[in-house]
C-alpha cells in the first residue's frame, strides 16, 4: 500500500513538472519537460548515490579502520537479510547519518564522526538499523528521485520570472501573465509538500523497522534524543535542502513554523511512537 501511495505521489510530481512546462512553453514546453523529467529519473537512478556521497565528502572505510561501526552494520544487515552495504564516514561534528543507493545490492550507509562520538553501542545500532530499514524498503531511491524533480520544479518556477519579462508563451498559445505569476509562487510549494509527504511517512516506517530489527525500540529513541539535543547546540551542517530529507534527523536548523515545512516528522512524535512499541 505504501509503495503504491509513493508511486502515485511521484507520478503526480512528474505530471506537475510537465504542466509547468506547458504553462511556460505550450505543447513544446510540455514535451521538453517530459524529456527532462525522464532524464532526471534516469540520472537519479544510476548516479544519485555517488553524487550525494561526493557532495558530503564521505570516505569509505574498511573493517580495520572502523571495527565497531563495521561490525554493527554487518550484524544488522545479516539480520535484515540484506547484502553488506558499503560503509562511509563523514568528518562532520554534527551527529547524523543517511543511506543511499538504487537498490539493496548497491547500497551505502554513511555516518558522521559526531554521531559515533556521542552515541553508545546500542544507540548507534539503532541508527544503523533505521538506515538499513530505508534500504530494505527501497526508500532512498524514491526519495532521491522526488528530490531531483522537486528541485527542478522549483528552479523552473523561478525561470517563470524571466518568461514573464520576455513575454512568456507565444501570443497564439494564449499567454497569461497572471497564471504564470501564480505558478511561480505555487509550484515550489506544491513540489515541497509532495516531497515532504513522501519523506515523513517513510521516516515513521524506518523507525518501526529499526525497532523490530534491533529488538529494542529504546535504542533508537535514545539516539534520537541525543541527536535532537546536539542539533540545538551545534552549528548546522552545510547540507543542501534538496538532500536534507535523506538524513535521519534534519541537518538544517529550524524551529517553530519552520517545523511545519520540514521533510522530517517532529522528533518528539517519533520518540513517542517508538516508546509506545
Amino acid at each position: 500500500m505504501n509503495t503504491m501511495k509513493t508511486g502515485i505521489l511521484l507520478t503526480a510530481l512528474t505530471l506537475f513538472f510537465i504542466w509547468i512546462g506547458g504553462m511556460l512553453g505550450g505543447s513544446s514546453g510540455m514535451t521538453i519537460a517530459l524529456l527532462i523529467a525522464l532524464g532526471m529519473n534516469f540520472f537519479a537512478y544510476w548516479f544519485s548515490d555517488k553524487m550525494i556521497l561526493k557532495m558530503y565528502k564521505a570516505q569509505e572505510v574498511s573493517e580495520t579502520q572502523a571495527p565497531e561501526l563495521y561490525s554493527i552494520v554487518r550484524r544488522l544487515a545479516g539480520r535484515a537479510e540484506l547484502p553488506m552495504p558499503k560503509v562511509y564516514v563523514i568528518h562532520e561534528g554534527q551527529p547524523n547519518a543517511f543511506a543511499t543507493g538504487r537498490n539493496p545490492d548497491h547500497a551505502a550507509v554513511a555516518v558522521t564522526t559526531g554521531l559515533m562520538d556521542i552515541l553508545s553501542y546500542d544507540e548507534l545500532a539503532g541508527v544503523i538499523a533505521h538506515e538499513l530499514a530505508h534500504i530494505k524498503h527501497r526508500d532512498i531511491l524514491i526519495g532521491t528521485i522526488a528530490a531531483t524533480i522537486a528541485g527542478a520544479i522549483s528552479y523552473i518556477a523561478q525561470m517563470a520570472q524571466w518568461a514573464m519579462i520576455f513575454g512568456g508563451r507565444d501570443e497564439e498559445e494564449g499567454e497569461n501573465p497572471i497564471v504564470a505569476f501564480v505558478m511561480m509562487i505555487v509550484a515550489p510549494i506544491a513540489a515541497m509538500l509532495i516531497q515532504m509527504a513522501i519523506s515523513r511517512s517513510r521516516e515513521y516506517h524506518a523507525d518501526r523497522g529499526a525497532a523490530l530489527l534491533t529488538g529494542n525500540a529504546r535504542h533508537l529513541s535514545g539516539a534520537l534524543r541525543k541527536l535532537h539535543s546536539a542539533s540545538e547546540r551545534l552549528q548546522p551542517m552545510h547540507a543542501s535542502p534538496s538532500t536534507s530529507h535523506l538524513f535521519i534527523v534534519n541537518p538544517l536548523s529550524g524551529g517553530g513554523i519552520a517545523n511545519l515545512f520540514s521533510t522530517h516528522p517532529p522528533i518528539a512524535e517519533r520518540i513517542e511512537k517508538l516508546e509506545s512499541m
